[in-house]
């Protein structure tokens, strides 16, 4: 697998293509626990990002991280822009070459959840996406990122409490639902799979 410029633009359009396929399903789980908004607003700036990648494709291989940072902050609306944003430039910066090792691809996505930690002064635990990136990022570490390691961390976030966010209003409520930023993030993760399988 090379992780470069070409595979880093084939799984950010086929996340962009997963997001805007589960809008609905995504929206519905946010309806349930948060603003309803999460599946349209990640929709919007998937659409966005494609268009961006198509008009003026990114030069190198760390552009490509910036063009979706960039884009995602400015098209995506609630919290998920700024939480997405800041974690893919977080990863923008870690890029210092046009080819990561497997291992620099694991510093990267550690950087982008320490970006988004860092950004929802939010830790594991509590209901967001971080309780998907967090499991991955570990797993990707000793070299066992798989489906079901994903999927495992995505249904963990039904039995929890929100402790962060609009969910955290709902309380015990909140106990029960799939968080929709988990889920949006293992989207992202069943992608990033997919274009090893290819």
């Amino acid at each position: 697998m090379t992780y470069d410029k070409k595979w880093a633009l084939d799984w950010l359009n086929d996340f962009s293509n997963q997001i805007i396929e589960n809008k609905q399903l995504l929206s519905d789980l946010d309806q349930a626990i948060g603003d309803g908004d999460h599946g349209v607003n990640m929709a919007r700036g998937m659409v966005e990002l494609q268009k961006a990648f198509s008009t003026k494709e990114p030069e190198t291989l760390q552009a490509v991280f910036k063009t979706a940072a960039m884009t995602i902050l400015s098209k995506v609306g609630g919290a998920s822009g700024p939480l997405y944003g800041s974690a893919f430039l977080n990863i923008s910066k870690q890029i210092t070459s046009d080819e990561l090792t497997p291992t620099e691809l694991t510093t990267a996505l550690e950087a982008g959840l320490e970006g988004i930690e860092n950004r929802g002064k939010s830790t594991v635990g509590e209901k967001t996406m971080i309780d998907v990136w967090e499991p991955v990022t570990r797993a990707l570490r000793q070299e066992d990122l798989t489906h079901d390691v994903i999927e495992a961390a995505l249904q963990k976030t039904k039995d929890m409490k929100a402790t962060k966010g609009r969910a955290s209003y709902l309380g015990e409520r909140s106990v029960g639902h799939l968080d929709p930023g988990a889920y949006s993030s293992a989207l992202l993760f069943h992608a990033l799979l997919d274009q090893e399988a290819k």
